[in-house]
């Protein structure tokens, strides 16, 4: 856990667990349509698993979420300041995760020509509405481990 803990005004940690409890009635809204169709024709929870994992396993990767999370938070960055951000990446496998996000289509790379040529990375519009869709979920955890706190 980070230390020390973020301390949010009273009015805005609790507007932040109303956000995350709106996320999760839509939440469970979602699930319980999907689940009208889990037992019909050729889906059901085994089809939705796989499914769930096909969909999230750029997120179980190495490194991954540490990016994606620099850049969501930073907005564009170039390759050195990703690295001086990331402590402990190297340089190689930082330009694996960055090309394997955007072939994932949730980081692009933009070649800008120079003298010299200078090369940005950005989440794409799909890399930020997952990061997005995500933040309530990180806002939880953060607040169920302590790292954010009310004032």
């Amino acid at each position: 856990m980070p230390t020390p803990p973020m301390k949010l005004p009273r009015e805005d940690y609790e507007a932040v667990e109303n956000g995350i409890e709106q996320t999760i009635s839509e939440g469970t809204r979602i699930r319980q349509r999907l689940g009208k169709f889990a037992n019909q024709g050729p889906y059901n929870a085994e089809w939705e698993v796989e499914a769930a994992v096909e969909a999230l396993h750029v997120f179980g990767s190495r490194w991954t979420i540490e990016i994606l999370a620099t850049l969501y938070i930073t907005g564009p960055r170039r390759f050195n300041e990703m690295k001086t951000m990331l402590s402990g990446i190297s340089s190689r496998t930082l330009s694996d995760k960055l090309r394997f996000l955007a072939e994932e289509g949730l980081v692009l790379r933009t070649v800008n020509d120079g003298p010299p040529v200078k090369v940005s990375y950005e989440l794409s519009p799909h890399g930020t509405t997952c990061g997005r869709l995500l933040s309530p979920l990180v806002a939880h955890l953060k607040i169920t481990a302590g790292s954010v706190q009310s004032a």
